[in-house]
């Protein structure tokens, strides 16, 4: 009797080790997980201070974004407008946009280009240069070092962070493990790419400042007027042009309509 008794005994003993052996195979994930969230968060704050100390130890290169805005008004308008792009092929640049517009008396260019950072004082003062009159001059310089050197920390975070939990899914022994370590993936490199895509942003406006510049040729008002006058006569031309094509796209209709007047006036004189 006492020996089926200490057999038993053994059975439960054994049963509830089994129990726990299970449950913690189905805690792994989740305290595999809670343990890199809280060396994730550990790491960013150690990231932050190393990428501190190493802003005050070492000379970091000031990561500047350059704008400027320049109003001016000048003797040929198309002279300065083929000048400037001559000026952002030399320096290996681009025109982001170019718009014309003319008004009694004036006429009116707005450029804006984009050239590299280390040109931009050379390009300004070459694009100014001799003009009849400068109405506006800004420049503003934005110093984005310390986001620059902020982002690239995190990123390097996210990316250690990323391969843990790539070793961790080789070690996955369940469906669930699997399908709860590739949702924490997913949701991590979906941020890695928000990352990577400011990253980029920023890179791109340090690398090419930008550059907004006005210029605009007056006329004497009966030079203006007599232009007016040329351009009216010639819209009235092309209108009267428009006209008879439209006659001509319609003359079977004109015909019918010529032929039912006069059905009419016969049909009346009966």
């Amino acid at each position: 009797m006492k020996s089926i008794s200490k057999y038993l005994m053994l059975f439960v003993m054994v049963w509830l080790t089994g129990c726990h052996s299970a449950s913690n195979e189905r805690g792994f994930v989740t305290n595999e997980l809670a343990d890199i969230g809280y060396n994730n968060a550990k790491q960013e704050n150690v990231e932050a201070d190393e990428a501190t100390e190493a802003t005050d130890l070492e000379e970091i290169s000031r990561k500047l974004i350059k704008e400027g805005w320049v109003e001016f008004e000048t003797k040929s308008i198309e002279t300065t407008g083929q000048k400037l792009l001559a000026l952002v092929e030399q320096y290996n640049g681009y025109v982001a946009s170019d718009n014309v517009y003319k008004s009694t008396g004036r006429t009116t260019n707005t450029v804006t280009i984009r050239i590299p950072a280390e040109a931009f004082d050379q390009v300004l003062e070459a694009a100014i240069q001799d003009v009849k009159k400068i109405d506006n001059k800004q420049i503003n310089v934005r110093d984005v070092t310390e986001e620059f050197v902020d982002i690239e920390a995190r990123l390097k975070t996210k990316r250690a962070l990323e391969t843990r939990y790539s070793e961790l899914l080789q070690q996955a022994k369940s469906v669930s493990e699997i399908l709860e370590i590739e949702s924490e993936l997913g949701s991590l490199r979906a941020d890695i790419e928000s990352i990577e895509g400011r990253l980029k942003y920023l890179q791109n406006q340090v690398s090419f400042s930008t550059l907004h510049l006005t210029f605009y040729e007056t006329y004497a008002s009966d030079i203006a007027f007599n232009r007016k006058f040329k351009e009216g006569f010639q819209n009235g031309w092309d209108n009267l042009f428009y006209f008879f094509v439209f006659l001509t796209n319609i003359w079977p209709f004109i015909v019918l309509g010529i032929l039912f007047i006069f059905g009419i006036r016969w049909y009346r004189r009966r």
